[in-house]
This record gives C-alpha cells, structure tokens and sequence, in this order.
C-alpha cells in the first residue's frame, strides 16, 4: 500500500484494532501502545475528520451541563482541560469568556425544574443562577485551575467592554475556559508520537471495515481498491455515531442480535467574514442565549469568526450538513445579541458539521442528553471470534480519560498491567515549546540561531507546529522554496514537508485538516490545482488519479462546507 515515507503495512494480525480514527479512538490507541499492546488503528476516511473535526474549537467543562446534575462529568472535563493546557501549549490556549446576562430573577424556577426533571426544554437564565453556575464552575476546578476566578460586570461595564451588545443586557459574567486551535493537527500529532514511540503501533486511513469472518477482519482501502485481512484478539469501535452501523459489520451478520447504542445529534457551525462582527468579540469568545434559552457561541479564529451551534437529532451521520434552516438560526441568534450588526449570506465563507455520538436516550429535549462517555462490551460468539468494546459518547476535551478508562477495560481483559499514565504527557510539537509570550520570544530567538530561515517565518511555522516548526525550517532551507501562488501564506516545501510526514492521502486531507486554510475561507480553484499538482509529483498520482482526488474534493466541499 502506498501512501507515504511514514506508513506502515497493515499486519495480518494484533492484539487489539481499534476501528475509528478520531479522537477517541486516537487515544485508546495511543494508551494501549503506550502500555506495551501491539496496536493497529483503521479509519476509514482521515483521521479526525467526523466530530472530531466539528467541534466548536472550545476545549472546555460545559457549563450548562450543570444544568443538568452531571458534576462529574463537568469536575473530569475541567480537570482534563486543564491538562490540555499544559501538555498541548502550541494548541490549546485559554479563552476568556463573556456571559450577557438579560434577566435578573426571572428564568430561575424554570432552570431548578431542568435541574430537578421537571422541565425538559430551554429557556432564559438568570443572572442569579448564571452566578450559582459559575461558582460550581470554579469549585469543580478548584484542585486543577490555572486560570481566574469568574467575575460579574454591571451593565455600564458590559457596554464599555462591549458596546455592539444588545442594550437589552443588564449584566455581564466573564470567566475562563480554553480552546484548542488545530484539533485535527493535534489527533494527527498523537498518531504520530505513538507510532515512533512503539513499534509495534500503527494507524492507516482510508481503510474500511468490510466484514467478519470468524476471527478475521476483512477490510479495503477506499482509495486504491485494495483488500486484505487482520486477526485480531480483541476490537475496540471507536466510530462515534457509526458505532451502531459498524458493529453490524462486526456482528458477523446477526444483525437482530446487534443493540442500539447511539443516537446522534447533529451540530453545526458558521466561519463568518465580517469586519463588524470581528471587531465586536475581540480577543473573547461571546456565550449568549437565543432568543428560546439555547446557548451559543462566537468568538475569533484563524482570522474570521466562528459562530455555533446547533443541536438536531439525526439518524443516518452519512447525511450530515448544514442546512439553509440552520444558518438561518444561527444567524438570528447572532441578530438577538448583535443587533446592529448586519450579517450577509455572502460573509459565511465555510461551514462544517459534525454529529455527536449521543447515547440512546428518550429525552425529549436534546439538551437533556448526557454528554458522559461510557462503553458496552460485547462477547465473541458462534460467527465472530473475539469481543468488542463500543465507545459510546464522549466530549472532546475528555479524549485522554476516555482512552485511558477504555484502555484499562482492555488491559484487564488481556489479563496485563498498566506501566504508565498519559496526564503529563505532551502531545507533538507541544513538547519543548513555551507556555508564556515573553518565554516564546526568546525561543525563537534561540532557535533561530541554527536556522537560515527570517524571524517572521519562524513565528509563523511555531503558530502551525508549536516546537516541530524547527524540523519543518530545516526541511524548508534544505532545498530552494516560495510562497503558493495561491495562498502566498505558506510555502511549497512546508506543504510537501506535511505530505511526506503526516500520513497525506487526499487533497482534504491538506486544505481541511493539516492545514486551517479551509476554515479559514481560503480554498480557491486555483489552490485545489495547485496543491494537486504538488501531491501528484511526491505521491505518484497520475493524471486519472488527480483528477479523481480534485473531483472528491469538490463533491465534499460543496456537500459539507457549502464551498462550490
């Protein structure tokens, strides 16, 4: 199988394969090689391009999970955040966040009834029980914090610190939370670390699971047509809202006997150009109520600004994508707490969409759906050899527990002890690279030293890759460089670096995952052709082979991120 100078032959058998690459499968992945288990992971589109590609860019505790008792799951998520920060410093940062509050008292009887399940459905809180929230919010974190205290501002504040804010505000809440700026480049960064780390671990997109023959998985490659087979002991599905759908596949066809685990929701999300709205959110993220009491978000990033979200159950994740109805959603809750901001059709220059792998439940508010992660464990039987383990559900920030939990459910099965933990463990470029500005400054500054590369360059590669930006300056001076002629930011030999070393096998893969050019609207024709023709000269595609990658290309852009 070619696809890179990194990847590795799919063995014909392991201990454990994980089926699902995004990043709850990344890191049951990378815990168990990290204890030693042989390893194999198998996506079957890129790694961390479902959900885990969709989030709203908040690496956060869920504030209004609250809302609904799960302290737990609110406590880990903080303690979990608060790790990122430490161990992913080039891509996790802290976000400060402004809560406009319009209503004193009233709403507090209809969020105890949510509390209590009386009430189901949203509705507007109160500044008393945004204050009640948000000081569970700080001692939940109490233990782990390394941020501030939240804070209430009184309305003459709120309008000095913001004054586009609807004037309907009569407080404001600011605490602090985090978001992360490259999600998939950091799942990627985690596959990466592993694979160097244990050799006998490897992960392969673009493979699909196809069926269960008694103790073989047969799968095939959705590029190339190849098939092959893989014995495994033991499979862990980590294929978020295909959970169901693969174990079908996995049921060795007793589809009857098969359970429903998940129920998806569907969330989705607006990258908005727009110099008034940009210059209103500044250097926070905005936390408002809709109109009907449902939260969203907007706030800065990659140079536009990001606007969320929706919550709407779907049952096939195949058929995800942001619908007019949903922009037009949006885009009104934006109206209600920007209300002199005018917002055109033509200022959403990227879209995307995700489906959260919710469990099963018969709530009949969505909202009411635990974001708590678990797992159902499945025996062999007559048709298929070996148990599976099925996540189920899981936010983003809580990736490494959840690995971590499933890990020891597998490491018991195998009847083997854990050697090591993943709580300080840093990710990719993060480790060796600075946590503070000034710190980060003399970085540069030091590296610099041994590389024939201009101080602007450098800042920019560390912004991409934290501390991997030397080995991608060194890469670059190697050989003679320059700008894309379309997307001037970057270089030909920083995107061919990315091709040979970060597992690239489709046009997508670079503009929407490795790169932030497609959040950040910058996909043009001509950079589709011009990144095409890089990828052809070091993958070997030929010229049916380009053309077949441009035209997905543009079904998935047109399809997902209303891009035509």
């Amino acid at each position: 199988m070619t696809q890179n100078s990194q990847d590795k032959v799919i063995p014909k058998r392991a201990t454990v394969v994980v089926v699902g690459g995004g990043i709850n499968g990344i890191s049951v992945f990378r815990d168990l090689a990290l204890q030693g288990v042989d390893v194999v992971l198998l996506e079957q589109r890129d790694f961390c391009s479902g959900a885990s590609a969709a989030l709203s860019r908040m690496v956060h505790g869920g504030l209004r999970y609250l809302e609904n008792g799960e302290f737990r799951l609110v406590r880990q998520s903080l303690q979990e955040r608060d790790f990122l920060l430490r161990n992913a410093p080039h891509y996790v940062f802290p976000l400060p966040t402004l809560v406009p509050i319009f209503d004193t008292v009233h709403g507090s009887l209809a969020s105890l009834k949510r509390f209590i399940g009386l009430r189901s459905g949203p509705s507007r809180r109160s500044a008393i029980m945004i204050k009640i929230g948000l000081m569970l919010y700080d001692w939940l974190s109490r233990k782990s914090r390394t941020m501030p205290a939240h804070r209430f501002v009184s309305r003459k504040q709120l309008q000095t610190m913001a004054p586009d804010l609807s004037q309907d505000a009569k407080f404001g809440a600011i605490y602090y939370d985090a978001w992360v700026k490259y999600p998939e480049r950091l799942g990627v960064e985690m596959i990466l670390d592993t694979e160097q780390a244990c050799p006998n671990a490897s992960a392969h997109s673009y493979i699909g699971v196809e069926k269960v023959d008694g103790g073989e998985l047969h799968w095939r490659d959705r590029l190339t047509g190849e098939t092959g087979t893989i014995t495994p002991d033991l499979v862990v599905n980590a294929t978020g809202a295909w959970v169901d759908f693969t174990n079908l596949a996995l049921s060795g066809d007793q589809e009857n006997d098969t359970p429903r685990f998940v129920r998806g929701t569907k969330g989705s999300h607006l990258m908005i150009r727009n110099a008034q709205l940009a210059s209103a959110l500044g250097d926070q993220m905005v936390y408002y109520e809709n109109a009907d009491g449902r939260i969203c978000i907007a706030f800065n990033y990659l140079g536009v600004s990001l606007v969320g979200s929706t919550d709407i159950l779907i049952d096939d994740p195949e058929l995800a994508r942001c619908e007019e109805s949903e922009k037009d959603y949006m885009l009104g809750a934006l109206r209600f707490v920007f209300p002199e901001i005018e917002i055109a059709r033509d200022d959403i220059v990227h879209v995307f969409t995700g489906v959260r792998p919710l469990p099963v439940s018969d709530a009949d508010a969505t909202g009411r759906i635990s974001r708590d992660h678990s797992h159902r464990e499945q025996e062999a039987n007559e048709k298929r050899d070996f148990p599976v383990i099925s996540l189920i559900g899981g936010k983003w920030t809580t990736f490494r527990v959840f690995g971590e939990e499933i890990a020891d459910v597998v490491l018991r099965r195998l009847g083997r002890n854990r050697v090591c933990d993943t709580r300080r463990l840093k990710i990719g470029g993060g480790r060796d690279f600075p946590n503070s500005e000034s710190d980060l400054d003399d970085w540069i500054g030091a590296e610099l030293i041994d590389l024939a590369v201009d101080r602007r360059t450098l800042e920019r590669l560390a912004e991409r890759y934290g501390s991997r930006a030397r080995d991608i300056a060194k890469f670059c001076q190697a050989e003679p460089d320059g700008p894309l002629v379309a997307a001037e930011t970057y270089s030909r030999r920083e995107i061919e670096f990315l091709i040979r070393n970060e597992k690239v096998r489709s046009l997508s893969d670079i503009l929407l995952r490795r790169t932030g050019i497609g959040l950040e609207g910058g996909i043009t024709p001509n950079l589709i052709e011009e990144i095409g023709t890089l990828m052809s000269g070091i993958l070997g595609w030929s010229a049916a082979e380009l053309d077949h990658h441009t035209q997905l290309l543009r079904e998935e852009l047109g399809k997902k991120h209303s891009i035509v």
